[in-house]
């Protein structure tokens, strides 16, 4: 029996308030408030873009009509799904021990950190997903019908990332160097996922190195429903959803199991 979605569904309305309370508190303070939330991917998209199709003169095979914007839209579907990743993974290491209050409350259910670090990722790609959205409205003049799958496609993505919080998060109370780890981890993985070129760029011999990193399946097919008009790759759909959710059963496990030794080390 599964445990970890009774303890999601258990905890529900904390990991709600403490999403809130993690997206609103990042922006408090701060002029423009929540409209950071838009504008930081806006900047970001306008840097890349002009970077790699103006200086470097990169172009995206079958969009030359769209000029920099059809670039544009397909390097952002990529940087969409990698920053989720990312901030999900970069967090982790520091979710347990940032917060030695709640290590010392025994009734404070620590596994609800690693869902809410999640939670906010998440809102933060759909604010980068709404700006994909209107770039690609200007460049294509439409919005695929299959856009409506992508809540299945980025289900692999999302359980993906709630594993390696929980599991980064306890490996982080007793091994301190992972967080420089992750850092180098995550610049190097930023280059080797299709997210500035499309895997038919790159020579054949070289794509099945490029289908061992997890991001590359659910990179492409973000790009496939959301610029494509195409349907998702249901065996990625079906055998990623089931891989995440064995994966996030066994870390939430290996994650209560451990944190039992949380007070002690810290």
């Amino acid at each position: 029996m599964l445990r970890f979605p009774r303890n999601l569904w258990k905890n529900r309305e904390l990991w709600w308030r403490l999403t809130e309370r993690e997206v609103l508190g990042r922006y408090r303070g701060s002029l423009l408030g929540i409209g950071w939330s838009f504008i930081t991917p806006l900047a970001m998209l306008a840097v890349y873009t002009f970077v790699f199709s103006q200086v470097f003169k990169a172009r995206w095979g079958g969009l030359e009509q769209a000029g920099p914007l059809g670039f544009a839209v397909n390097l952002f579907a990529g940087l969409i799904v990698f920053n989720l990743f990312s901030e999900c993974v970069s967090k982790a290491p520091g979710l347990v021990v940032g917060n030695p209050n709640y290590v010392k409350k025994v009734v404070f259910p620590l596994e609800v950190l690693g869902s809410v670090a999640v939670g906010s990722a998440v809102f933060h790609a759909i604010t980068s997903l709404v700006i994909l959205l209107v770039f690609e409205l200007i460049a294509f003049h439409h919005l695929p019908i299959t856009l409506l799958w992508l809540p299945l496609v980025w289900l692999p993505l999302v359980l993906g990332s709630l594993a390696c919080t929980w599991l980064l998060s306890a490996a982080g109370v007793f091994l301190r160097d992972i967080g420089q780890l992750i850092g180098v981890a995550l610049n190097m993985l930023m280059f080797l996922s299709p997210i500035f070129f499309p895997v038919s760029a790159l020579p054949p011999k070289w794509q099945p190195f490029l289908a061992l990193n997890p991001l590359a399946q659910t990179i492409e097919q973000t790009r496939r429903i959301t610029l494509e008009s195409c349907n998702p790759d249901w065996g990625y759909v079906v055998l990623g959803t089931l891989i995440t959710v064995l994966a996030c059963e066994i870390c939430f496990r290996a994650f209560q199991k451990s944190k039992r030794a949380f007070a002690d080390v810290l």
